[in-house]
């Protein structure tokens, strides 16, 4: 007779933190059929609530750490990070959404809907304890992300977007299933620790199959993540959407993504390193060098920032590819970091940007200083912790890499991260330098004040706090692979 996957409530106890999201996400689904659009905000601040108490679910230890659901979901330590992070950017993100949406007329109640179910699905992938679980997690995340991106259906751009974010999208996708497959085939189960038990004594031709899937694997990955040469849908995508959902798209989802990858490449194909590690590290180089190089030629902000994400990424993979847990606890510090960063850059956009001026282009950032003091100071942080200026955030990101590298035997990468660091800082400086050295060109600049202001601000803030103490986050993400 066979098991059912979970016997009693009680063993629902480590998913306490995604029910509250996933029952979160249905109430509001149906508290929005009795609401018009005047009181529409309390959808919205209902959800922000809603991730904010999970956040301290997980903060607090509720339901404790454990398997559930036959091993298919596990919580760990790694995932508890993980998720804690993912939960409190995406509150940030959903916080910048409503008054952008709001002034324009795009703004729905089935948007924080899709952002819970967004944020469910991420939080499945990172405790994924089987292939079925990666999948169920990241297919629940890619389809409510395609619907985000098309949140303004009278827009051809934003439309044009999110076709080629659902078109790419799913062909990553069934790159990823189909190296799933494989590696099901070669080992013969689902579980993501039995097929690393099973990896080490394989032979022959099924480890051909194995090495194979884990190729696929790897490229869907790479496409998830937007690494050079997969990255052909992030800059449409970051431009086409509106800003706060580009906001959203490019922070949170970051942090999943490297969870998936934690979770296939270490839980589960661990015994294929050796393998993997020169993909991993070519897919770096290749990322720092187009992501830097073609960032350099925008002259549109969103679209700096997206190829900007490419190099980023390239950072985040030279963790991956120096393996073992200091090179997975450096990813994972970088992928945190550059969520916060992410999520402060895009926030600049949405702070001048109003209806008919969306204030994505680098030029309209010229005099911002004379104008707005304070808004020009806070973006100067966000800007110099991109570019991996000390003592800010992205510094000790940047760095925490570099060094995973070095011990992992990996200084030519090391050295490759370095030049493109030093050649990125240049499209990060020249924001900087138009804010305070140029006179004001076009649309005359009006700054977001209010709540929203101060939210910005935090956001910005953080990365000087966290630059400056950075060492509990350090110590948090490398007590998660210890």
């Amino acid at each position: 007779m066979m098991t059912p996957p979970v016997r009693s409530f009680a063993e629902l106890a480590p998913l306490a933190p995604e029910l509250v999201v996933v029952f979160g996400a249905f109430a509001l689904l149906m508290l929005d059929l009795f609401l018009d659009d005047r009181r529409r905000v309390l959808t919205h601040a209902l959800a922000i609530a809603t991730l904010l108490v999970a956040a301290a679910m997980l903060w607090f230890d509720v339901g404790g750490q454990g398997s559930t659901l036959s091993g298919m979901f596990v919580r760990d330590e790694g995932a508890d990070v993980l998720k804690l992070a993912l939960l409190v950017v995406s509150a940030v993100a959903l916080a910048y959404v409503w008054p952008f949406l709001r002034e324009r007329g795009l703004y729905k109640g089935e948007v924080a809907v899709l952002v819970l179910f967004s944020v469910a699905g991420m939080m499945l992938l990172v405790s994924a304890g089987s292939l079925t679980m990666v999948y169920v997690g990241l297919e629940l995340l890619a389809l409510c992300s395609y619907a985000l991106v098309a949140t303004d259906r009278e827009s051809p751009l934003a439309s044009e977007a999110a076709m080629k974010y659902f078109v790419l999208g799913s062909l990553a996708s069934g790159l990823l299933l189909y190296g799933m497959t494989l590696v099901y085939g070669a080992t013969g189960t689902l579980d993501l620790v039995a097929i690393r038990d099973a990896a080490f004594g394989i032979q022959g031709e099924d480890r051909t199959l194995l090495l194979t899937g884990t190729v696929f694997v790897v490229v869907g990955i790479a496409f998830k993540f937007g690494a050079a040469p997969f990255h052909m849908w992030l800059p449409d995508t970051y431009h086409g959407a509106p800003t706060p959902i580009t906001l959203f798209i490019g922070s949170a989802p970051k942090i999943a993504a490297f969870g998936m990858t934690w979770r296939l490449l270490e839980v589960a194909l661990g015994p294929a390193y050796e393998q993997t590690q020169f993909l991993l590290a070519a897919l770096a180089a290749l990322s720092l060098a187009v992501g830097n190089l073609f960032a350099i030629a925008q002259a549109n902000l969103k679209r700096m920032l997206a190829y900007s994400t490419v190099s980023h990424v390239g950072f985040l993979f030279l963790g991956l590819a120096s393996g073992g847990s200091e090179g997975y606890a450096a990813a994972m510090f970088y992928a945190i970091s550059y969520a916060i960063m992410s999520a402060a850059a895009f926030g600049a956009i949405v702070m001048l940007a109003r209806n008919g001026f969306e204030a994505d282009r680098i030029d309209d950032f010229k005099g911002l200083a004379a104008r707005s003091p304070w808004m020009a100071g806070m973006v100067l942080l966000v800007m110099a912790s991109l570019a991996g200026i000390p003592p800010l955030l992205g510094f000790w990101a940047k760095l925490a890499v570099l060094r995973a590298a070095l011990e992992g035997d990996l200084l030519w990468l090391a050295i490759v991260g370095i030049v493109f660091a030093v050649i990125g800082a240049f499209y990060y400086l020249r924001v900087i330098k138009v804010m305070y050295f140029d006179p004001p060109s076009g649309e005359s600049i009006r700054v977001r004040t209010g709540a929203l202001q101060a939210v910005f601000s935090v956001n910005a803030l953080a990365l000087l706090g966290l630059g400056l103490f950075w060492n509990p986050l350090m110590a948090w993400c490398q007590q998660a692979f210890a």
